[in-house]
């Protein structure tokens, strides 16, 4: 036999099979090691650490549901008695759990609430699980069908808009369709075949700007007239810019011809009258106006974000300023002082008679405030993306949004996610600074219901913050699990 053929016959023709790890490397005990005692050191803190949690998590529970009191009617029912140790006061949550939710919102239309948690329910619930279909028409329920709803059942609609108010929004929708060539076919090219629009926008910007200026009546109807006017020639002609050229910018026209169409529809469903009584925001509060703020904030704040993200990295010097100046004025000041000028002072800067209701300056503040920081976030998860993906999609032919809603973003927002649901869970809980233009969110509503006399005791306080603190604690806990979630599943960390 020779050397070769000695070599062949020891070669394996099938795989080894798979043994299982031997019994000492798993287990629990295993994992004990490995994790909370590898070391001296190791196991002395964790001795130390799970019994400080155990005391605690004894104590709470002595607290909360040992030595706790669950019936009564008053006062009374949450006072110690016969030397027993005092517990919680459920009786008091029991009592202040409606006003905790809805707020002072009358009682017989809380109804209408309890129609909106369930309608965001049904629309939130299958757009966060992976395996359902129609992921599109769920968001465009979010967005557009579920809003409308919303603000209908909790104001009572009806708010008979007057014809001007439709003229406005026409105008202001034409106006709009002069950017939309300038985003199909770039800001060069857009310029070139849409010179005609831009050049009758700009008539409008002039004009308008004339008509703030000088308020007599006379010309300020008439500018008015002609404001309208330009406004809405300058739509036709951007639109008809953008249906004579090749056919893949038709779906630009029908997009706007979509939202145009759904805008005047919100605005003959807000005018109607479905019979709701009316009620005020100044009446709202509790965990109403805390899922509004919050939710408002984070829908406006994302894409407010990406747009001032992709501005501050513009080649374009103008709006790359006017980005980097917002997003750093804005991040200079705390949250409490833009609510206080959107509440107080920005009334003073607005002609005499216009006004514009709280909550709704609030919400304003609030997604302008977030959105500041969420272009930093963004703009990080740009930063982090290689040159040559740019490069690729250049190369590929992609225009500059393309390439960005394509290829860009939806990589950078993958990246970007932990510090998003970061920003969105500092932003839930900052809704508690509401408080200082007077509305009065879950946490003020709570701290209100403390000094009910009919409920005072050593406990009362200690129950009503432990509840507060377990409701916030849900819901911040709830974005953070999906956060992980939807990272494990996108492969976000990029584990080897």
């Amino acid at each position: 036999m020779t050397q070769h053929q000695r070599t062949i016959s020891y070669v394996r023709d099938q795989e080894t099979p798979f043994m299982p790890p031997p019994a000492n490397l798993t287990g629990w005990r295993q994992h004990l090691k490995e994790h909370y005692f590898s070391s001296f050191g190791s196991g002395i803190v964790t001795i130390v650490l799970g019994g400080l949690a155990l005391w605690l998590a004894w104590r709470i529970l002595g607290f909360a549901v040992v030595n706790a009191s669950w019936s009564g009617d008053n006062r009374e029912a949450c006072l110690a008695a016969d030397g027993m140790a005092q517990g919680a006061c459920w009786p008091f949550v029991t009592q202040k759990l409606g006003q905790w939710i809805y707020g002072f919102y009358p009682v017989a239309e809380r109804w209408r609430i309890n129609l909106c948690f369930a309608a965001f329910a049904a629309g939130l619930i299958p757009m966060l699980a992976p395996s359902l279909p129609y992921k599109g028409w769920n968001v465009a329920y979010l967005l557009t069908a579920f809003p409308l709803l919303t603000f209908v059942l909790l104001t009572g609609g009806n708010f008979d808009l007057s014809p001007g108010g439709y003229l406005s929004v026409i105008c202001l929708a034409s106006f709009a369709a002069t950017t939309l060539p300038l985003v199909a076919f770039g800001i060069d090219e857009g310029i070139r075949r849409n010179h005609t629009g831009l050049a009758l926008a700009a008539a409008t910007l002039l004009l308008w700007a004339m008509s703030v200026v000088y308020r007599p009546a006379l010309l300020v109807f008439g500018i008015a007239l002609d404001v309208a006017v330009l406004a809405i020639a300058s739509g036709v002609v951007s639109l008809w810019a953008l249906i004579k050229e090749e056919a893949g910018a038709n779906k630009f026209v029908i997009a706007w011809c979509i939202g145009f169409v759904g805008l005047l529809a919100a605005m003959l469903a807000l005018d109607f009258d479905f019979g709701l009584v009316p009620v005020e925001t100044s009446q709202w509060g509790g965990l109403t106006v805390t899922l509004v703020v919050s939710v408002t904030g984070i829908v406006a704040s994302l894409p407010l974000g990406i747009l001032l993200a992709l501005g501050r990295r513009s080649n374009m010097p103008a709006l790359r300023v006017l980005s980097v100046g917002f997003i750093e004025f804005v991040r200079g000041v705390p949250l409490i002082t833009v609510l206080f000028m959107a509440s107080v002072m920005l009334p003073l800067f607005l002609p005499p008679g216009m006004n514009f209701d709280k909550l709704l300056r609030a919400l304003v503040g609030v997604a302008l405030f977030s959105s500041a920081y969420m272009a930093e976030v963004v703009r990080g998860g740009l930063q982090a993306i290689p040159k040559g993906q740019y490069e690729g999609a250049m190369a590929l032919g992609l225009s500059y949004w393309q390439m960005m809603i394509k290829v860009i973003l939806p990589q950078a927002l993958k990246i970007s996610i932990p510090n998003i649901v970061s920003n969105f869970i500092v932003l839930f809980k900052d809704t508690t600074l509401v408080l200082i233009i007077g509305l009065f969110d879950l946490l003020a509503i709570a701290q209100t219901g403390l000094r009910d006399a009919a409920w005072a005791s050593p406990v009362t306080a200690p129950t009503g913050y432990l509840v507060i603190a377990l409701i916030y604690w849900a819901f911040c806990f709830s974005m953070s699990r999906y956060a992980t979630f939807t990272e494990r599943r996108l492969h976000t960390g990029h584990k080897r």
